[in-house]
């Protein structure tokens, strides 16, 4: 049985903490695209006329190679970057901080061998 948009976001929500706001978009290929969003940090963004506004720091990552897992793993870098006195009980996805290093080191190492 698929579980519904509704039923991944709140799972989503549960492995990222309360931190985060997660939501679900449908990407242009109809899968679904994960937007993790965090409650404590902002980011600096150009506006028209060159002017600068602040919106909440997110990672939004669509589905075509398993968009759950790269967008939690980019929520779980920044946890651990910006907020590391929050511990896996806050954000149970912490518990994949190793598994999420190895990803990325494989990652880089694919991006190297093809001369990126």
């Amino acid at each position: 049985m698929v579980a519904s948009k509704s039923a991944r976001e709140r799972k989503a929500a549960v492995e990222a903490g309360l931190l985060a706001t997660v939501k679900i978009d449908l990407d242009a290929q109809g899968g679904f695209a994960y937007k993790i969003s965090c409650t404590a940090c902002t980011t600096t963004v150009a506006g028209k006329e060159k002017t600068r506004s602040r919106r909440p720091w997110s990672a939004y990552r669509p589905g075509a190679d398993n968009g759950y897992l790269a967008a939690m793993d980019r929520w779980v870098f920044h946890l651990h970057e910006q907020h590391a006195d929050t511990d896996a009980t806050e954000a149970p996805c912490l518990a994949y901080l190793a598994e999420a290093q190895q990803r990325l080191h494989e990652r880089r190492l694919e991006q190297e061998a093809r001369g990126r």
